[in-house]
């Protein structure tokens, strides 16, 4: 395990006007964590996920044990633990560069993808795994992808039907790229899986970022390639799509329609659907400055409205190339990390749902870039903080550049609580997380008051109750009354 190291950078930053002024609170950033090599390197594709225990769980594309990426458990306060290293089977048949974050089921166990390994020779290093580990370490391999299922899965997510709904980046049966378009697919809990869709360019090419279900019930997500421009050369600019859970796809935008790409290209990251019920993602490319990428609004219908370009200034001091998508915090604000651009190594920004932009931090803003560079995608946990992490950079010498970090940033967001799932029905029991939640003494649904278990300080078990409709879950603690990030939606 790499040293622990708490560096601290207390940052007031002059905000932005919205007709009148506004003050902007203190914020401030701490580095959690440095990795060192040893306990895996390059968590950047990773968006920390805070489990049922309070703990954030998270995974690095390389490095650990055995070069191949890790499962870590790490503290809101900086303590990590390593929970497993890849590539500990003959072969790697238990896969190898969990690319992307971990989502967990309401039973505690978590799920996640390797881009690579698996017991299937189909691929020249694996075409990849879907598998399920306990919070103690305990690995199950659910799948192994032979090509023309899929190969190199994304991130998973676990729909409101119970099963989860993933993505792939290349493999299936669509014969208009070399190695497969991608495929959408949905796997139950015991790993029995469903191709959904094959891509085959038109409707684009490598979904390589996940999906979000809407409150429509359907899924929505990106591809990089592919759809029907002829601006990027011969891959395509990227597309919208939407698709529903047996499998119906629509395309719904296609990037760079016209001669140029002043709306953005190569849509990287995921997307996700704000308050309003709009969808809001970035792309990595493209915008009025050509290079900087977007940030963009888009309705369920598919019109799409482009919010910011990066680069607007010469050197990109408000960021370049965002590499992964948006959240929406509940300040009601939409918070991402760019690739490049401020100091040079990216930089953490939060863009109004009207397409107002300031800059939060410069990473690399300290000698040796011991405050990370490279970030990757943002959460907000339930105590109101900012975590993410970096590819690169920290205080450790095990890699060339640093082998990256964990970090949080707070901006003195009030605690709430989190359902997990975001729906059911009426007798289902949910958890909800939280914090300092031991004593609680009512739950309601919109109103409607719910049985519940307190199971610890971070966790509670209740059930949907009769009567009950979408809406805000509330939590009543003895140092008050939390309320729910989002609207818990009642399935009838």
């Amino acid at each position: 395990m790499g040293k622990l190291r708490l560096t601290k950078i207390s940052c007031v930053i002059l905000m932005f006007f919205i007709a009148a002024a506004i003050s902007a609170p203190a914020q401030t950033f701490t580095t959690l964590f440095n990795f060192d090599g040893s306990d895996g390197s390059d968590p950047a594709y990773t968006i920390l996920l805070q489990g049922s225990d309070g703990n954030l769980y998270g995974t690095t594309y390389l490095d650990g044990a055995n070069n191949a990426g890790t499962v870590f458990k790490i503290t809101t306060e900086g303590t990590l633990t390593n929970l497993y290293n890849f590539c500990s089977q003959p072969n790697c048949a238990d896969g190898w560069g969990p690319l992307e974050g971990l989502t967990e089921a309401p039973g505690g166990n978590f799920y996640g993808t390797t881009v690579g390994g698996g017991s299937s020779t189909a691929c020249s290093s694996g075409c990849g795994t879907i598998f399920k580990i306990t919070p103690n370490g305990t690995l199950t391999t659910l799948h192994t992808f032979s090509g023309t299922d899929g190969a190199s899965p994304t991130a998973l997510t676990r729909a409101s039907d119970g099963y989860f709904y993933g993505d792939t980046a290349g493999g299936g049966t669509g014969v208009s790229c070399s190695v497969g378009c991608g495929t959408v697919f949905k796997i139950s809990s015991g790993g029995a899986l469903t191709t959904l869709h094959n891509f085959d360019f038109t409707d684009g090419y490598n979904p390589g970022a996940g999906l979000v279900q809407a409150s429509d019930g359907n899924f929505y997500g990106t591809t990089i390639y592919g759809g029907n421009s002829v601006v990027c050369a011969n891959y395509g600019c990227g597309t919208i799509f939407r698709i529903t859970p047996v499998g119906v796809l629509t395309t719904l935008y296609d990037f760079c329609p016209g001669t140029n790409c002043a709306d953005g290209s190569f849509p990287y990251g995921p997307l996700v659907q704000a308050s309003n019920g709009n969808l809001y993602g970035t792309t990595y490319t493209g915008g009025s400055y050509e290079i900087g990428g977007t940030v963009f609004k888009m309705t369920t219908s598919g019109t799409l409205t482009t919010l910011h370009s990066f680069c607007s200034e010469f050197d990109c001091p408000d960021g370049k190339s965002p590499f992964t998508g948006l959240i929406q915090a509940t300040d009601g604000n939409l918070y991402g990390t760019t690739s490049y651009g401020g100091y040079g190594s990216g930089t953490m920004f939060l863009v109004t749902i009207g397409g107002v932009l300031a800059t939060l931090h410069n990473f690399c803003s300290e000698l040796g870039c011991i405050d990370g560079s490279g970030p990757g995608g943002l959460a907000q946990a339930t105590n109101g903080t900012l975590y993410g992490s970096t590819g690169a950079g920290g205080n450790s010498g095990g890699c060339t550049n640093g082998c990256g970090t964990v970090f949080s940033f707070s901006t003195g967001l009030n605690p709430f609580v989190e359902t997990n799932p975001g729906s059911g029905k009426i007798g289902e029991i949910v958890t909800i997380l939280g914090n300092n939640l031991t004593g609680t003494t009512r739950v309601t649904f919109n109103r409607t008051a719910a049985t519940f278990t307190v199971v610890s300080s971070s966790a509670i078990k209740a059930t949907v109750p009769i009567g009950a409709s979408t809406g805000i879950v509330e939590v009543t603690t003895p140092g008050g009354t939390l309320k729910s990030n989002t609207k818990f939606r009642v399935i009838f």
